[in-house]
């Protein structure tokens, strides 16, 4: 595959995977209200791509994430079957969910690279910026989980929540993706695309 168009193929495998998973979710009204978020960042990143185009890491990253939570949003989080690695660290509680929280932190790669490629700062302001940007927007998300789940109520309202019976299920999930964060961070320091690409 060429490099050139690996994020065009990285579309198409999204498009086909989430038309596939579309296909009776568990439950429907779940399913909508989590893929809204993967549904934005698909079309902003698409209709974006003419003006700035992203690092093929970048895309890789921000992609992880769009197919974990689509798999999450099919099964609802606390259900998929994810067995196997809640067997591995000893857990009883289904941690599918806690790597997509992970995973959302991901895109400080690509915001680190936005603001250096684009000439808007230095590095470390940058990757403070990144960094700052994933905290904030994990604590906004818990606040719509907490706002969706009392307006919805009932199974949909449980089921979108994910807590499993967690009273710190907010903050944890708020520290796994400040943690990826700082995982794409470090990934970023080894890469350095804008280095690479220059600015754009």
């Amino acid at each position: 595959m060429s490099r050139h168009y690996f994020p065009h193929w990285l579309l198409l495998v999204f498009c086909v995977y989430f038309a596939l998973l579309a296909v009776e979710p568990v439950s429907r009204t779940v399913w909508i209200a989590e893929v809204i978020p993967v549904v934005l960042v698909a079309l902003a990143l698409t209709l974006s791509f003419s003006r700035f185009r992203f690092s093929n890491t970048a895309y890789a990253l921000m992609a992880f994430w769009m197919f974990w939570h689509t798999l999450g949003g099919h099964y609802t989080f606390a259900n998929v079957p994810f067995d196997w690695f809640n067997d591995l660290i000893g857990s009883e509680r289904n941690h599918f969910d806690r790597i997509g929280h992970f995973s959302v932190g991901f895109y400080a790669f690509a915001t680190a690279e936005w603001m250096l490629r684009r000439g808007h700062c230095r590095y470390v302001p940058a990757n403070l910026f990144a960094l700052l940007l994933i905290m904030g927007v994990a604590a906004a998300y818990e606040i719509v989980e907490w706002w969706y789940a009392v307006a919805e109520g009932g199974d949909a309202g449980i089921e979108f929540l994910g807590s499993q019976g967690d009273i710190w299920d907010a903050q944890k999930d708020m520290l796994a993706d400040t943690l990826g964060a700082l995982f794409a961070l470090m990934i970023y320091a080894l890469v350095r695309p804008d280095r690479r690409l220059g600015q754009s």
